[in-house]
């Protein structure tokens, strides 16, 4: 006979390896950044990084001339979405060496854990829920026909007692 399978300690264990997994894998991770002379080609139009502020000032000195128009604040949102892509394009991410070890060991932290929450918190009622339910409606089934017995018999003296 197997034990009943305490779900909460796997969603602990689960929620350890991953946190772990990803806690050694920051540690094995280097990012720096840094604009190496990069910039933005635009058709036939160069742009360094450091011009890359000049849109948002333009979008800034635009809202406060225009009391915040919507062109202006578009303008603005754009201008600062520009420069978070320009941050996320310069950003160089490495990994640092390591044994195979621990490769295979990072691999199995992250993707068992993530692998054992996922079975917990996504999978439908188990097969011993649907044993008890079935269980469940094998005694209704069984209670209504009582009941319908129970109920013929009462009609069946009440025939009897107005002498039919």
């Amino acid at each position: 006979m197997k034990k009943a399978k305490n779900e909460l300690l796997q969603f602990l264990a689960g929620l350890a390896m991953l946190v772990s997994g990803l806690f050694i894998f920051s540690q094995k991770v280097t990012v720096s950044s840094g604009f190496f002379g990069f910039g933005w080609r635009m058709g036939g139009f160069y742009m360094s990084n450091g011009l890359i502020i000049v849109p948002l000032i333009i979008g800034i000195v635009w809202m406060f001339a225009t009391e915040g128009s919507f062109p202006s604040k578009v303008f603005t949102a754009a201008s600062v979405l520009l420069i978070i892509v320009a941050i996320i394009m310069t950003t160089n991410i490495t990994l640092t060496r390591m044994t195979l070890y621990e490769w295979v060991l990072l691999l199995v932290l992250i993707f068992g854990g993530a692998g054992m929450l996922a079975r917990l918190l996504l999978a439908g009622p188990g097969k011993k829920d649907e044993a008890q339910n079935r269980e469940l409606d094998r005694v209704d089934r069984e209670l209504r026909e009582k009941k319908r017995q129970l109920q013929a018999i009462e009609d069946e003296l009440e025939n009897i007692k107005r002498g039919k």
